[in-house]
């Protein structure tokens, strides 16, 4: 479990203008030192090579790279609006976050911030003859990793942005979030079983939001400092707003402020603490393909079969690794899992007899998995499903019955 600095530096470090700003940096310092490492030029190839043979390539340069960078951000912006209007518009932040678009569009607007930089150093008389062949071999440099960048983005582009790609990359992100959970389920602290006991009192919530993100070891060093215990009320994921509880305390203390730090509230969820949540983005992708507007069952098919592969690496962990032992924490449910992945791929497709089918498989494979786990749950979606078919207007007598005869053959 990661402190809350280290996570929102990670989060920082996602964002485009963060690796375009530092490319943009790098070309600039590129284009100042060049004159620092004119002593090292040999004075006859500072003579034989340092003329002008580098000002027209650093021109064709500067006004390549300006159409190229425009050009590229708009396939970049196209791809993620359709990623938006085909998917959802929850996956959007995970294109968002491409390291290779990222990377992409760096290298070329960084090339071009260097050719203009090198071009009014020249211009201003900044580069003696061995400083300008050290920039001239600097800008052979920067031709080959925009010529070999180049060539990268036009075998990344024919997939980016497309379902398929879009699904793997929320399937990604819900399974790397759960493997996290599932190494940590308590994060770290303490499991939690039942209620708070008598006497701990709320701590309450003064922001309105998700919780994107915990940080554990902070919480359990105020509540060593304070000589107390906290017990979680909320998990990443949650929905808090002024006057919702976020922990209750054992024992008092003074500083509420450093523990309300610990908790991240944004608008918007984040994947990287929310297990939850990647599978709620996935069974959007699969409830849109089964809108009237869109009528493409085999998406909805092919997210049934990614939730159960996410869903098929949980472990039950006995022993907690307790690192924070001030610090108490809800299990993750996995009913509250299943239900997330299943319940609105079950209600929308309740008159589509292939979707149907899929979905109990699904759920027969999850019990076959571990019946202790996933039983419970597989129970209650399969009596939704037998209900959601009896009453479905759409499907015709022979689908029904065979759904029906697939159903009762389900041990669960």
């Amino acid at each position: 479990m990661i402190s809350k600095w280290l996570w929102t530096l990670r989060s920082l470090l996602r964002e485009l203008w963060v690796r375009v700003a530092a490319f943009a940096v790098l070309a600039i310092l590129v284009a100042a030192v060049a004159p620092l490492l004119s002593p090292l030029i040999p004075e006859e190839w500072a003579e034989a090579l340092g003329g002008n043979a580098v000002d027209d390539v650093l021109h064709i340069l500067a006004s390549s790279m300006l159409a190229v960078t425009t050009f590229s951000l708009s396939i970049a912006v196209n791809a993620f609006t359709a990623a938006a209007s085909a998917a959802t518009p929850r996956s959007t932040a995970l294109l968002q976050q491409d390291t290779t678009t990222q990377t992409t569009l760096s290298t070329f607007l960084g090339a071009f911030v260097y050719s203009i930089v090198a071009i009014i150093g020249l211009n201003a008389g900044y580069y003696d003859p061995g400083a300008r062949l050290v920039l001239f071999i600097a800008t052979i440099l920067v031709v080959i990793v925009v010529v070999l960048t180049l060539l990268r983005w036009m075998g990344y582009l024919p997939e980016f942005g497309r379902m398929n790609n879009t699904l793997d990359r929320v399937e990604e992100a819900a399974r790397t979030a759960l493997s996290t959970r599932l190494k940590t389920p308590w994060m770290g602290a303490r499991p939690m079983k039942g209620p708070p006991p008598e006497g701990a009192v709320p701590l309450k919530s003064d922001q309105t939001g998700y919780i994107q993100h915990i940080d554990v070891e902070a919480l359990n060093d105020c509540a060593e400092a304070a000589g107390c215990q906290f017990y979680l009320a909320t998990l990443p994921g949650d929905f808090v707003y002024p006057g919702a509880p976020l922990l209750h305390v054992l024992g008092g203390f003074d500083d509420s402020e450093p523990v309300r730090h610990a908790f991240t509230v944004d608008r918007f969820r984040s994947f990287d603490q929310d297990p939850r949540y990647g599978m709620i983005v996935l069974a959007e992708i699969g409830s849109r393909a089964l809108s009237p507007a869109v009528n493409d069952p085999g998406t909805a098919v092919a997210v049934i079969g990614r939730q159960l592969s996410v869903l098929a690496q949980w472990e039950v962990r006995e022993a907690p690794d307790v690192r924070f032992p001030l610090i108490h924490v809800p299990s993750t449910d996995p009913v509250d899992m299943v239900e997330a992945a299943f319940r609105p791929l079950i209600r929308d497709g309740a008159q589509n007899a292939q979707v149907q089918l899929h979905l109990m498989e699904a759920l027969e494979a999850l019990n076959t998995i571990s019946a202790e786990v996933f039983g419970h749950s597989v129970r209650t979606l399969l009596d939704e499903i037998k209900d959601r078919i009896d009453g479905a207007e759409g499907l015709s007598r022979r689908d029904h019955d065979d759904l029906a005869k697939r159903l009762s053959s389900i041990d669960a």
